[in-house]
């Protein structure tokens, strides 16, 4: 039996069983990634799909994920590979590759735009120790990195990334805990303490997908952007304002598939609530 430290979950994991995620497993007395380098998804995208806006806006990155996830969103467009009772299939099916063999790639994608390497699709802090390994070697040869993450890590997991990561898109999905623990699973106060101090190591920006009749409403979305606005460097100056927010509209699908599409009107009333706080908002799925 082994604890994980990698979520606020601190799994106790029996020897050869896999964590709530289902991608780390206790082999040996300790927790290891099993989902290093076992790649499920790897395509060459626009920056702005991470989505990252204002961060070499017009190039493309190469994009990989694996399997697994902490959280478990109902709504989740990934979930044949994020929710683990979906995606413990591809454990065994899944391409290995190396650090190594990734950077290598990525260089080789130079020619068509490639800036470097995105870890997405998945959740990939839960097996953070691949995005430090692949990101030092994409370091090495002069790219860059980008995280996509739901930010539910514990700080000592982002400091061992954070000199191999150019920039992040963390959602902050919502700004209650009742939602959080209640829809998703997860933990607010763990994802608050994230972003805070992600936005000192590297460019971050933040996406919020506006669920009908869970994260929709004005207040709570001043109180969102409020809390951003306040964010401060490492010297206690204020960055917050200038940290850009995506508002995403919500289509059914997965275990929401009965509840309704986000009025574009909802997400655009929301964004301006946003702007009286944030200089950089941005709709998405509209």
């Amino acid at each position: 039996m082994a604890r994980c430290g990698v979520c606020f979950r601190h799994c106790e994991i029996a020897e050869g069983q896999r964590g709530f995620c289902g991608a780390r497993v206790c082999l040996g007395g300790a927790v290891r990634p099993e989902n290093y380098g076992r790649i499920t998804g790897l395509a060459l995208d626009p920056i702005e799909k991470k989505p990252l806006r204002r961060f070499h806006p017009g190039s493309m990155i190469l994009s990989a994920g694996s399997y697994g996830c902490n959280l478990r969103c109902p709504f989740c467009q990934n979930h044949d590979i994020s929710w683990s009772k979906d995606a413990l299939h591809w454990a065994e099916r899944a391409e290995t590759v190396t650090p190594e063999e990734l950077a290598e790639a990525a260089i080789r994608l130079k020619n068509r735009g490639n800036i470097g390497l995105a870890f997405t699709y998945n959740e990939p802090l839960i097996g953070w120790e691949f995005v430090r390994d692949a990101g030092r070697l994409s370091h090495e040869a002069g790219l860059l990195n980008v995280l996509v993450t739901n930010g539910t890590a514990e700080l000592d997991v982002l400091e061992a990334i954070a000199p191999h990561i150019d920039a992040m898109n963390i959602d902050l999905k919502g700004f209650t805990q009742r939602y959080y623990t209640k829809v998703l699973g997860g933990s607010l106060e763990m994802v608050k303490a994230f972003i805070a101090r992600a936005a000192q190591l590297c460019h971050v920006e933040l996406t919020t997908l506006i669920v009908p009749g869970e994260n929709d409403s004005e207040d709570e979305m001043r109180a969102l952007a409020g809390w951003v606005a306040g964010l401060t460097d490492g010297d206690g100056k204020t960055i917050g304002p200038e940290i850009p927010l995506h508002i995403s509209r919500f289509f059914p699908r997965f275990h929401m598939i009965d509840r309704p599409a986000t009025d574009v009107r909802s997400v655009y009333r929301l964004a301006d609530a946003a702007r009286e706080k944030l200089r950089y908002v941005y709709t998405g799925n509209c």
